[in-house]
């Protein structure tokens, strides 16, 4: 099995590290990273979208939509977490690869949350 995701997009802004119940500090930011396609009735899509190489090719074909998805990015790695925490800032374009984890908490009103996190 594997469990891979990479990512290319914006800083949603400066990173912070955390220390949580004596276990080792994580630098946590957020990522944004858009996607964009053509839509229209006469077009063979896959998922209701086209995907094209290049946004020049995508400005000159007619209807575009954009969507933004914002992941929250933790970096656990010391010689990592330090170097994201010290030099990442809020609009910075980065490359990210890790993994997928996905995990439950209980918020500040006792309901229960689901989160996505990726590890890098």
């Amino acid at each position: 099995a594997m469990n891979r995701v990479q990512l290319l997009g914006r800083v949603g802004q400066d990173p912070i590290m955390r220390q949580v119940d004596g276990r080792n500090p994580v630098t946590i930011f957020s990522l944004a990273t858009n996607e964009m396609w053509r839509t229209g009735d006469s077009e063979v899509t896959q998922g209701g979208k086209i995907w094209y190489s290049t946004l020049l090719f995508l400005c000159n074909l007619g209807d575009i939509s954009q969507k933004t998805t914002w992941h929250r990015i933790s970096v656990f790695r010391p010689g990592l977490r330090d170097v994201t925490y010290q030099y990442v800032k809020k609009g910075s374009r980065l490359y990210v690869e890790g993994k997928i984890d996905y995990g439950e908490y209980t918020d500040k009103n006792n309901v229960r949350r689901q989160a996505t996190t990726i590890i890098a």
